[in-house]
């Protein structure tokens, strides 16, 4: 049996989506309509989408858009992020990225600043700039082995030396029903190019199709599934297992639509949102500092192998202790430090594989303890001087 040209197959038709609205590529979305008054029709009608990525955003931050079409979702981004942040949108298809770049300055003219930048290449490999690809094979032809490997060369040293998406560079990731529709051969290179670009601390928010049960090779042969966002979605517990993988950490369901957008030979397709998170990869040193699980369950493990019990002072590493006093762990952990702070030249190795070991209270007594998330939400901390304690 021949194998499906994904590529092509996705291309052709949304090539014919920029030129024409197709219903059937998309989702019902609420987006907030602040956002859309500036943004042009033509946009709104050739957007493709299955949820609003762009809702996770924050001021000042550098997101890209994996797979961006028309740029809707760039253009809500770039409101919400204002003048201190910058928005990259990626995309190989040149009918959207013509509607997309058409349309920047008609949108920057209206909120009075211009933080966008439309880039073509491919989501799963962003260290080739497809522009300067087509300018290179306009200005030198390829017609000879001896070209094809200057040509090579000329990949190579863009890979090294001038990506199209340098690594650790982006704040957050967006992608709207973008990622079911790279090959299934090509997600794993995929994935692990979002951990490469992201910068340790950032986060991946991506809205894409899954389904309950695994697709069938039959259904992945068949150009109008796969391109139509139904066929080529990952099961939903290996769409989450896909960020692991790749090296991200606390990945969790932030939206997951209750009924099905569409059943296909009785396996449900539905629009869910991921956040997952990349951390900074050091070594881990004693600090003597704890943190608390706060429950509400007996226990948790986190995605590096360890193990917390409600209740319990867990003794852990710098790198654990500061991993789990921030998103999205912050909510549900107490950190608490040291009475007796030890200097980074003077901490010694942790052994992190142990899976938990209990902190004595004798070390971390009269230790400042915290919720950093909880405690930045009052705004204030009540047991300070005057306060309800």
């Amino acid at each position: 049996m021949t194998s499906l040209n994904t590529e092509a197959a996705v291309r052709d038709r949304y090539s014919g989506a920029a030129a024409e609205r197709e219903p059937e590529l998309c989702c019902p979305i609420d987006y907030d309509r602040r956002y859309l008054e500036i943004i042009p029709q033509e946009v709104i009608d050739r957007d493709y989408g299955c949820g609003d990525p762009s809702k996770y955003v924050r001021e000042g931050e550098t997101v890209l858009d994996l797979g961006s079409g028309g740029g809707k979702i760039c253009f809500i981004a770039a409101q919400k992020v204002g003048p201190t942040g910058s928005i990259i949108g990626v995309d190989m298809n040149d009918d959207m990225l013509d509607l997309a770049r058409r349309s920047q300055p008609l949108v920057a003219e209206k909120m009075g600043y211009d933080n966008l930048s439309f880039r073509k290449g491919k989501i799963q490999d962003m260290t080739i700039d497809r522009d300067a690809v087509d300018r290179y094979l306009r200005q030198t032809p390829i017609n000879n082995e001896s070209d094809l490997q200057r040509f090579e060369a000329f990949l190579q040293d863009m890979r090294l030396n001038a990506p199209l998406i340098p690594a650790d560079s982006i704040d957050v990731i967006v992608s709207n029903c973008v990622l079911n529709l790279v090959d299934g051969s090509e997600k794993q290179s995929l994935f692990r190019e979002l951990f490469r670009v992201l910068k340790p601390g950032g986060r991946a928010v991506i809205s894409d199709i899954v389904s309950d049960e695994p697709v069938p090779k039959s259904m992945q042969q068949d150009a109008t599934l796969w391109s139509g966002c139904i066929s080529g979605a990952l099961q939903e517990k290996a769409f989450i297992d896909a960020f692991t993988e790749a090296g991200f950490q606390g990945p969790q369901l932030a939206a997951f639509q209750p009924e099905p957008w569409q059943t296909v030979e009785g396996i449900e397709f539905r629009s869910a949102t991921v956040i997952a998170y990349k951390f900074p990869q050091t070594e881990c040193f004693e600090h003597h500092e704890a943190v608390v699980y706060q429950g509400p369950y007996a226990s948790v493990h986190d995605d590096d192998g360890h193990r917390f019990t409600r209740g319990v002072r867990t003794a852990v590493c710098r790198k654990t202790f500061l991993k789990m006093r921030s998103e999205p762990y912050g909510n549900d952990f107490i950190a608490i430090e040291p009475a007796i702070p030890i200097d980074p030249e003077n901490a010694a190795p942790f052994d992190c594989t142990n899976g938990q070991e209990v902190r004595s209270p004798k070390i971390t007594k009269a230790g400042r303890v915290t919720n950093e998330t909880n405690a930045s939400a009052s705004g204030d901390n009540c047991c300070e001087e005057g306060g309800c304690c």
